[in-house]
């Protein structure tokens, strides 16, 4: 049985699609036991309209519920201990639940999680995983958000994290990590990168293959399974995809409806447009994973439909199912336990 926490108030329609999303979620996984944290009055309506839902959840009513546009510093006074999405993210510091999803503010969540849960040993920042659609299927693409700069350990730290979650979430036994730079040539790029670099490639961890420096359009093409970067750069990177996809979802919808001619051959085509609109769909590939704490936190976008929501409780489901933070935890230790032995502290580069 795998529990999960769920803030129902996240998002920007509230319990009104979160618990549809979250009823659709186990109808795919019957082993889920759900703990539900939001308002009494907003919910319980709701709720009430799917039984077999009532029947596997927990309702907890709670007495706030942190808006879509509180600062994380408002969202800590006024939502310590009484908020949903901090009561949520609680239950899996005592125990009570193995992940958190939420829908809700992302500057709050974060925020919250790292001050409930803490984190992990070695982790100096955590870092948002996003899972990204690629030309070879999909990638794990991070840090895209939480932390805006990263030194050499950092993105160290996010490539052991990241190749943690890709065995978790993909299932493969040894995926590829690559660090996002201006070009492939090592001489190329900031010295905190090129220095991150060096030490992952003389580490020579087992548990991924380091690919070295990749470029932007590499993401799209899924030149690798995993992704690293700093905040600043990921966030942008997140952002232009997905601002191009919405452009070219309007070009195509314009050109088929500008002439008879494209209208008849859209029906004729309608079962590509329907693939490729399903490829380009953000909802399909939701919940990003913030990593790097003592808990697993799942954020879906504010904006997902319910079927959206029930992704992103699916990557929780996969997260701790297949040992995403025991994955984690392994790989710092064996990491740090290899740069010990070679005796060549971070900062240092008169080795190379």
């Amino acid at each position: 049985m795998i529990r999960i926490a769920v803030d129902l108030m996240g998002g920007d329609h509230g319990p009104k699609v979160v618990v549809p999303g979250v009823a659709k979620a186990l109808e795919r996984h019957p082993d889920i036991r759900f703990t539900l944290f939001g308002l009494e009055g907003e919910c319980l309506p709701v709720l009430d309209k799917f039984p077999a839902l009532r029947k596997a959840a927990t309702f907890v009513p709670c007495e706030v519920a942190v808006s879509m546009d509180d600062k994380p510093s408002q969202a800590l006074r006024h939502g310590r201990y009484r908020s949903s999405m901090w009561r949520a993210i609680d239950a899996v510091k005592t125990d009570d639940a193995d992940v958190c999803v939420s829908a809700g503010n992302t500057g709050a969540l974060m925020a919250m999680s790292r001050f409930c849960l803490r984190t992990m040993a070695n982790i100096d920042r955590p870092a948002i995983a996003a899972i990204w659609p690629t030309m070879r299927g999909e990638s794990i693409v991070l840090d895209v958000g939480a932390t805006v700069g990263a030194d050499a350990q950092q993105l160290i730290d996010f490539t052991m994290m990241g190749a943690a979650m890709a065995r978790a979430l993909f299932e493969i036994e040894k995926p590829t990590v690559g660090l996002l730079n201006i070009g492939v040539e090592e001489i190329k790029g900031q010295e905190e990168v090129k220095e991150a670099g060096r030490l992952i490639r003389e580490a020579a961890m087992p548990s991924f293959g380091y690919y070295g420096f990749v470029e932007g359009d590499d993401i799209g093409k899924g030149t690798v399974d995993v992704v690293v970067t700093e905040g600043f750069s990921g966030n942008i990177a997140l952002k232009t995809a997905e601002g191009t996809a919405r452009q070219i979802g309007s070009y195509l919808r314009a050109a088929m409806s500008r002439t008879l001619m494209a209208r008849i051959g859209y029906i004729f085509a309608k079962g590509a447009f329907d693939l490729l609109r399903e490829k380009m769909d953000p909802g399909k590939v939701n919940g990003g994973v913030f990593l790097g704490l003592n808990g697993i936190v799942i954020k879906s976008h504010g904006g997902a439909d319910a079927e959206g929501f029930a992704a992103a409780v699916d990557v929780g489901y996969d997260m701790v199912r297949n040992g995403l933070k025991s994955k984690i935890e392994h790989d710092l230790k064996l990491y740090h336990n290899r740069r010990s032995a070679l005796a060549v502290p971070v900062g240092d580069t008169s080795s190379s």
